[in-house]
């Protein structure tokens, strides 16, 4: 079966190929991906899709298509990815919403989800975030689901970049709140 998360508003589901459209619109978009180096070309995003299906057979997750429970309308993803950050290889939440559906809760309410459904089935001690300094709205994100700014690193071209995280411990306690 393929993993499903749900929230109020929103379903989380594993991607297929048939998403290729619907990624390639937020991917090749200059002000969606306005914090990465360039937009992705058609080839970028099939590479996208394959690298989270792949994801799901080598650890059990992935980047999950979002849509809307209402209308099953596509608007973005969001999932844990083991990323190379600042050296160590660590899971990260990310999320990518389409901008039309920007400052509407999506990516909060969507990382919440996956961050309890990454505390409830594996056994890392946290999760991580991370985004260039100037990416407001990730860090925002991070922040509203109980990450806390944890570091600042420049990567290999100079670019400065943020790291949130949230422990295990830090998870539970807040649960108990």
């Amino acid at each position: 079966m393929k993993m499903i998360i749900e929230t109020e508003r929103l379903i989380l589901r594993e991607y297929n190929l048939a998403d290729f459209q619907d990624l390639y619109e937020i991917l090749s978009d200059a002000e969606n991906m306005s914090h990465y180096p360039k937009p992705y070309d058609e080839n970028g995003t099939k590479r996208w899709i394959h690298w989270s299906i792949d994801n799901y057979e080598k650890y059990g997750f992935g980047l999950w298509a979002i849509e809307l429970k209402n209308s099953g309308q596509f608007i973005g993803d969001c999932g844990i990815t083991m990323q190379n950050i600042d050296g160590e290889s660590l899971p990260e939440i990310g999320y990518h919403i389409h901008k039309n559906h920007w400052r509407k809760g999506y990516a909060k309410e969507a990382a919440s989800a996956v961050r309890d459904w990454f505390f409830e089935n594996t056994e890392f001690p946290a999760v991580y975030s991370y985004m260039t300094h100037t990416n407001v709205p990730s860090y925002s994100t991070a922040a509203s689901v109980g990450m806390k700014k944890i570091k600042e690193y420049a990567d290999e071209n100079g670019l400065v970049h943020f790291v949130y995280a949230l422990t295990r411990g830090e998870w539970d306690n807040e649960k108990r709140i």
